[in-house]
């Protein structure tokens, strides 16, 4: 046993010094406040975003693009999709309703049926909107297409 091994009893020692205690605590007067300022004053919280007066970041970097109010926004549907689900599980009658039974969509959305992959069976497809190329593929396939 030395003195290098010496260690005091578990709990016997506080970790941190409690601040605004008085001056003999050795953290009184200003409590490690410094002077003056509103960071030394009670109820002191900064706006975020604030950089010490100088112009904040997000006010010197300019706006940037255009949002569209009346954009219409589509769920896509490739026709891989429909092909895997026409060979696995045999539907030939794709809605709504077969849409969001198999996880394509969720909610109300507008589909919109695109053109990637191949149809190889007949299937008839009724969606709110259609790529040119998906058409052409669904009816050389020898199926129908529907909007709704």
């Amino acid at each position: 046993m030395g003195l290098n091994n010496l260690t005091p009893a578990a709990g016997s020692v506080k970790s941190e010094k409690r601040i605004g205690r008085g001056q003999g605590s050795g953290r009184g007067g200003t409590s490690t406040r410094g002077h003056k300022g509103a960071k030394s004053r009670s109820g002191y919280s900064k706006k975020i975003g604030f950089e010490g007066g100088q112009m904040p970041l997000q006010r010197r970097v300019p706006k940037y693009g255009f949002k569209n109010i009346n954009r219409i926004e589509y769920k896509g549907i490739n026709l891989d999709s429909l092909q895997m689900l026409a060979e696995t599980k045999g539907i030939k009658e794709f809605n709504l309703e077969t849409f969001l039974s198999n996880g394509l969509i969720s909610g109300t959305k507008l589909v919109k049926i695109l053109g990637r992959g191949e149809i190889k069976v007949a299937i008839n497809v009724s969606a709110h909107h259609f790529s040119a190329t998906a058409i052409s593929a669904i009816e050389a396939a020898g199926g129908s297409v529907t909007k709704i």
